[in-house]
């Protein structure tokens, strides 16, 4: 099965460079663009596998981009504009802990985003106690997991995207013991969000990180080294649980209360000790 992974710790928001655009917006010439990555990552699932088929990231535009010359520089149709997207399979219980994959990094016209669709194609399938089931997706292969996304892409100035999977809350269990896949699915931009980031003791230790704050719950699993980044996060102060297995089947859940979350910014936490 092709499952290759752009990895990388996502410890620091990317800030925004100095904008370059002009008074007149609706020129093409005085438009510019706006440097675009998005990144997969994914809350934690008990699952042994999830493997998802991605074939493309389209991103739809308020903008009415008639008669403007991105239009054939950038194949946009109806305000809608397919991403340069690697076609790969990826195992979205690895891209947690601070891990992500790269599904997207590229120039594009600036202006007011309102969507984000993340297109599959048909081989998603999740393994449960090492057995390898189908996920049916008809409605993501057609027209894609739609994602709400108001941004507007300044020009000259550098935005992350994350699409932030909960696969516990997307694969659904049916009668005839098949899985169907609901995505739940957020979006996110790391200069209007920000994020918490720290490590645990003892490594190796599999422990879930939730931050909870007003209207938001965010929810990550510790890597092997014992790190993880809860990403997305918007402006304000989160509780943290923190639910570690020291010993087999026996759950240890600690709290760290009033964490403060600042826009394009990462708050580091000193290293937690779980006892």
């Amino acid at each position: 099965m092709k499952n290759t992974f752009k990895y990388g710790l996502l410890l620091a928001g990317i800030l925004g460079l100095s904008s370059c655009s002009d008074d007149d917006a609706n020129s093409s010439s005085e438009r510019g663009t706006s440097k675009v990555a998005v990144r997969l990552v994914d809350a934690p699932g008990d699952y042994d596998n999830v493997f998802i088929d991605v074939k493309a990231v389209v991103v739809k535009y308020n903008d009415d981009f008639i008669d403007d010359e991105f239009d054939d520089d950038y194949m946009i149709v109806n305000g809608e504009l397919e991403l340069d997207t690697d076609d790969e399979i990826y195992d979205l219980l690895e891209l947690t802990g601070g891990t992500y994959a790269i599904l997207a990094d590229e120039d594009i016209p600036a202006g007011s985003i309102s969507q984000v669709r993340l297109i599959l194609g048909d081989d998603n399938t999740v393994v449960v106690d090492g057995e390898t089931f189908p996920l049916q997706t008809p409605s993501a292969q057609q027209s894609g997991l739609k994602v709400q996304f108001n941004q507007t892409l300044e020009a000259g100035v550098v935005y992350t995207v994350v699409l932030d999977f909960n696969v516990e809350e997307s694969i659904v269990e049916q009668g005839n013991g098949g899985y169907l896949l609901k995505p739940v699915l957020r979006a996110s931009a790391i200069e209007a969000t920000g994020m918490i980031s720290g490590s645990l003791l003892p490594l190796n230790v599999h422990a879930t990180i939730t931050a909870a704050g007003e209207g938001i719950v965010v929810s990550t699993n510790v890597s092997s080294n014992g790190d993880f980044v809860l990403n997305g996060l918007p402006e304000g102060v989160y509780d943290l649980t923190i639910d570690a297995e020291l010993v087999a089947d026996v759950i240890t859940s600690i709290t760290i209360e009033e964490v403060a979350v600042v826009n394009g910014e990462t708050t580091v936490l000193e290293r937690i000790t779980v006892e």
